[in-house]
């Protein structure tokens, strides 16, 4: 890392609860705010930039033109990084929500914040609470609320694709909307999970195809997954590939 790379990976660390928390300020203040509207993700989309221009990071999305901007989407992508979520909140120009656990909406000035944006409340335990709050976020999802999910559960140790859970499926299934793969690109060679300061660089976001999830039910939830892991992995660089395939793709022909 340059020395002046390591300056303003050091000043990100220190903007980000400075930010995070005059955002949040500003977004309560705005009278004008509405979590239902397009205008719910200004803020959240001004944080995202400013946050990955300190960091000296920039962002690229292909394939935009396979959506249609005023449809609703289950957005599911593969996750190698915290600036998976920095760089998709910044530079992909879909209106989306995020889902959050329920936890974070404890959290004194952001999570009054978060809910006026219209961020999306689930509780990740298990039994009658986590299965009612599936069904609410669902319900939001079919309401025309997109969103962003991380069907591998947690961020790829070495940045390559994990398994997909098929429980994060059953959001896609039980809202009825499109689910579309996407592939974060150079995200883990930014910030690798573990890491404290981010490196600078590029991260390429892909979009594939949508898959329509009406001729799926809650049964063929291992199905959609697996079908989804694929049309992921063809979204991704090969380094970022299992590593079982990333070796037979990086064989010469």
């Amino acid at each position: 890392m340059n020395p002046l790379q390591r300056i303003r990976s050091l000043i990100f660390i220190v903007a980000v609860p400075l930010v995070t928390a005059a955002v949040s300020v500003v977004a309560l203040l705005d009278f004008r705010l509405s979590a239902n509207t397009p205008m719910g993700q200004a803020y959240p989309r001004l944080w995202a930039r400013i946050l990955t221009w300190i960091a000296g990071v920039r962002v690229r999305v292909e394939g935009m033109e396979q959506l249609d901007p005023r449809a609703t989407y289950v957005f599911a992508g593969n996750h190698t990084s915290q600036f998976d979520i920095y760089s998709f909140q910044a530079a992909f120009p879909h209106d989306f929500r995020w889902i959050a656990k329920q936890e974070l909406f404890r959290i004194p000035i952001f999570g009054r914040a978060m809910r006026k944006v219209g961020f999306i409340a689930i509780d990740r335990s298990h039994g009658r609470k986590a299965l009612k709050s599936l069904n609410l976020a669902a319900k939001r999802i079919a309401d025309g609320a997109s969103v962003l999910i991380f069907p591998e559960g947690t961020r790829s140790p070495d940045g390559r694709l994990r398994p997909f859970k098929a429980g994060a499926i059953l959001l896609a299934i039980r809202s009825g909307v499109d689910v579309v793969p996407i592939g974060f690109n150079g995200a883990s060679s930014v910030l690798p999970k573990g890491a404290l300061l981010p490196r600078g660089g590029e991260i390429v976001i892909r979009i594939g195809q949508p898959i329509a999830t009406t001729d799926y039910t809650t049964k063929d939830k291992q199905k959609l997954a697996a079908i989804l892991h694929d049309r992921v992995a063809a979204l991704l660089d090969p380094e970022h590939l299992p590593e079982q395939r990333g070796k037979q793709e990086e064989r010469p022909g």
